[in-house]
């Protein structure tokens, strides 16, 4: 099947689309499998997607037969920058998210692009990203499409956020891989606490003995990555402890990053509500490509 090992991009015709597009086929030629450039028709399409379509461009058939010629020349345009590349290309009927969620289940990898539309747009609208985050089973990828540059090569290093979670070890294990694949250095993250001192009342801040605190974090982090770079050593790796908020940590180390690497740790929604979702926040807020680990 063309979607088993492969790094499957999901593709709806836009600009945002196709870079996700040579995003996923640089990544997919690094670890030597194919790309397939998936495209899941849910009619009424010009209601989904930000494309403008050819005039006269209006009924489900003629709108399948430019889709197919778009991801055709897409698919050539990945081959041309990688000749030894397999790509195929497929057009299914149903959900988007849905569809690439079950996509993830056979793939080494999914890659999504993100707009960057406003939070009143995401509030009515949704996102194919977000929502694609909470239900696929295997790794996410979703790059940004604000950047004319935004391959693996981009960027000289590699973010991944650590709090010692089973969920944090495959994003480890994740960005370790990429950033030897691409010759990054890495930064671990470990951000001590999930809520702001002020949320932790009664406890005071002065109660704190800081300096315990930062060596149990950082024995965290080592135990984290424990492993992992004696199965890298040609990975530099900066270690990273902080008493900031996960999510601000986080986006201050990838400016400018090749990759931001996290956990979803599939929170029930009441406790969602209350903490936030690092993954989520980076999602609306980081500038680089950002990959979703969710527990296997």
């Amino acid at each position: 099947m063309p979607r088993h090992g492969a790094v499957v991009v999901g593709f709806d015709g836009s600009e945002v689309a196709r870079r996700a597009a040579l995003w996923g086929a640089r990544e997919a030629a690094s670890r030597h499998r194919p790309l397939h450039l998936l495209h899941a028709f849910h009619w009424p399409f010009v209601d989904l997607v930000q494309v403008r379509l050819p005039a006269g461009v209006l009924a489900e058939e003629p709108v399948r037969e430019w889709l197919e010629g778009i991801l055709a020349d897409t698919a050539e345009e990945c081959r041309q920058a990688h000749p030894d590349l397999t790509v195929t290309t497929e057009i299914e009927a149903g959900d988007p998210v849905e569809t690439l969620a079950q996509a993830s289940e056979e793939a080494d990898l999914v890659v999504v692009g993100r707009s960057g539309i406003t939070g009143a747009a995401r509030a009515l609208l949704g996102s194919t990203s977000a929502e694609l985050v909470r239900h696929a089973t295997g790794p996410t990828v979703v790059v940004r499409g604000e950047a004319e540059h935004q391959g693996p090569e981009t960027g000289g290093q590699v973010v991944v956020g650590a709090d010692g979670s089973r969920v944090s070890s495959g994003a480890i294990g994740f960005a370790f891989d990429f950033a030897s694949r691409h010759g990054h250095e890495l930064v671990a993250v470990h951000a001590w606490a999930d809520l702001p001192l002020d949320a932790l009342a009664p406890v005071r801040v002065w109660d704190f003995n800081w300096e315990e605190v930062r060596s149990e974090a950082r024995e965290l982090l080592s135990e984290s990555l424990a492993g992992w770079q004696e199965r890298y050593p040609d990975v530099p790796l900066h270690r990273v402890v902080t008493t900031e908020r996960p999510v601000d940590a986080l986006l201050e180390r990838a400016d400018g990053a090749a990759l931001l690497v996290v956990g979803s740790h599939g929170r029930g929604a009441v406790r969602r509500a209350l903490l936030g979702s690092v993954s989520h926040a980076v999602l609306n807020r980081a500038t680089c490509p950002v990959a979703v680990l969710r527990p296997s």
